[in-house]
């Protein structure tokens, strides 16, 4: 089954999540620069969910560019994340507009800890219908990265019940963790003929 379908209706959902996430920022009262300083803790917690959108839309095609198929299981693991994804603009702005509130940051990580899982799951579909001497099993290696996410947004959901900016630095550390290209997987992405540099999500 052609994996083409899949990637660009994955592509499209996730522009969209970006866009409903943009619309969803309000123009401030007032035109004095002081007007936009309730708006902060929403401007934040948009840059991060942009920020863990984008992490998610390069690996997510990374992973997809070193697979030759797709199979039922697959296609519905790609819909489980995505449904998790979606929500993402939902907590993003109840985190935003409660400045940070308890609640609405443990389940901004929640959502984030779903999405972590969901995306594993869709590895692991992948994974078992490529094989494990593909070049996507080569470059995901022991998926550190993959096993630590989940752990930091567990302790977030936790702590955010105590100090809500605290979970925010853990959130933000999480997103930051996936910024750091692994150039064992680019090494070994390189050397089965794939141009591409996989950073492993």
């Amino acid at each position: 089954m052609s994996k083409a379908r899949m990637e660009t209706f994955s592509d499209a959902v996730l522009a969209i999540i970006i866009t409903i996430m943009v619309l969803e920022l309000k123009v401030p009262h007032g035109a004095e620069l002081t007007a936009l300083r309730p708006l902060i803790p929403v401007f934040l917690s948009y840059g991060l969910s942009f920020l863990y959108l984008g992490i998610y839309w390069t690996n997510h095609h990374h992973m997809l560019y070193v697979t030759h198929g797709v199979n039922g299981t697959i296609l519905w693991a790609n819909l489980h994340l995505l449904f998790w994804l979606s929500l993402v603009p939902f907590v993003t702005g109840w985190m935003g507009e409660s400045h940070l509130a308890p609640g609405p940051t443990a389940v901004y990580g929640v959502i984030l800890l779903l999405a972590a899982i969901a995306y594993l799951l869709l590895q692991h579909a992948i994974l078992r219908q490529e094989g494990p001497d593909s070049t996507l099993a080569a470059a995901a290696g022991k998926d550190w990265k993959g096993k630590i996410s989940p752990l930091i947004y567990a302790i977030a959901i936790l702590v955010a019940f105590v100090g809500p900016w605290m979970a925010g630095a853990l959130y933000v550390v999480g997103a930051l963790m996936w910024l750091v290209p692994d150039r064992r997987i680019e090494r070994r992405v390189s050397g089965a003929g794939a141009e591409v540099a996989f950073t492993n999500r």
